[in-house]
């Protein structure tokens, strides 16, 4: 039997898998063998959801307005998707199921289907569970709603924040001081959003923030000790202190976190304004 050629040898090692079979015979011949294709990897959970189908969401309305003759265009928060904007069709028709449901401060089971920023909702069912908001507490639930839109970027999860405005919420609903809420409230939102400096410590130094110095907060750095020429807030130590303890039961550290706050919010909002804290000024709630 003559050797095999290189090229004989090259064709025998590439060429698709066989297996042996009988023939009409008995004899043996050889058959291909089919090849199994490659699986592709799976998506992770997230990425199956995002763009296709989302049920059973836990969210809250933050915002809704009018789209076209019969339908909404509202702005959800969601726990595990962040805000997400979604066009509730035929919402404000008169025997719609929806048009009872998306109300702001009520806590929702929400569904949707869409690929693009604007998708569509399908389902939203009342959880229930939680008190209704009154009064000064309603016009508060508005400033927060507020800050989030104005924010919290789309279709960015931030579940911890979620979990503190619900529980926000139900401290609004159940008569707790409101100036300490919103402060704690505040700062989380600032948190979650990557521009909270450090409050216990001195950005110039590095060094633990003292109780009995008196400080300014850089709004992009942290705190450091007050210069006359200053323009920002002064704040004493103690209270940046309180703060990161989120202990506000001490009235000077009630009244210099209100102002920090505002201020250290106005800078991020980077000039935008906000409605209901005018109001809740007015009303010296905030």
């Amino acid at each position: 039997m003559p050797p095999a050629t290189p090229d004989a040898a090259l064709t025998s090692a590439t060429a698709s898998p066989q297996q042996a079979a009988p023939d009409a015979q008995g004899g043996v011949v050889l058959a291909p063998v089919a090849e199994t294709p490659p699986k592709r990897p799976r998506a992770p959970a997230r990425e199956r959801t995002i763009g296709t189908k989302v049920a059973g969401q836990p969210a809250f309305v933050l915002h809704s307005y009018p789209y076209k003759e019969t339908s909404l265009i509202i702005d959800l928060f969601t726990r595990d998707f962040g805000r997400v904007a979604l066009i509730a069709k035929g919402a404000k028709r008169p025997h719609s199921q929806l048009r009872g449901v998306l109300q702001t401060f009520q806590p929702l089971s929400s569904s949707w289907v869409g690929k693009s920023e604007l998708r569509t909702l399908t389902d939203a069912e009342w959880v229930g569970g939680m008190l209704p908001l009154e009064k000064t507490a309603l016009l508060c639930g508005f400033y927060l709603n507020e800050l989030l839109v104005k924010l919290l970027a789309r279709d960015d999860a931030h579940p911890a924040l979620f979990d503190h405005y619900v529980s926000t919420l139900n401290q609004l609903a159940h008569n707790e001081p409101a100036t300490i809420v919103l402060r704690k409230f505040e700062r989380a939102l600032l948190k979650e959003t990557g521009v909270a400096a450090d409050l216990g410590r001195c950005t110039s130094t590095r060094a633990p923030v003292q109780a009995d110095v008196t400080y300014v907060v850089d709004p992009e750095r942290g705190p450091r000790p007050e210069r006359a020429s200053d323009p920002w807030p002064r704040v004493a130590g103690k209270t940046l202190l309180d703060m990161e303890r989120e202990d506000y039961q001490d009235a000077a550290t009630q009244s210099q976190s209100k102002q920090l706050m505002r201020f250290l919010v106005a800078h991020h909002l980077n000039g935008a304004p906000l409605n209901t804290r005018q109001i809740l000024v007015d009303l010296s709630q905030l």
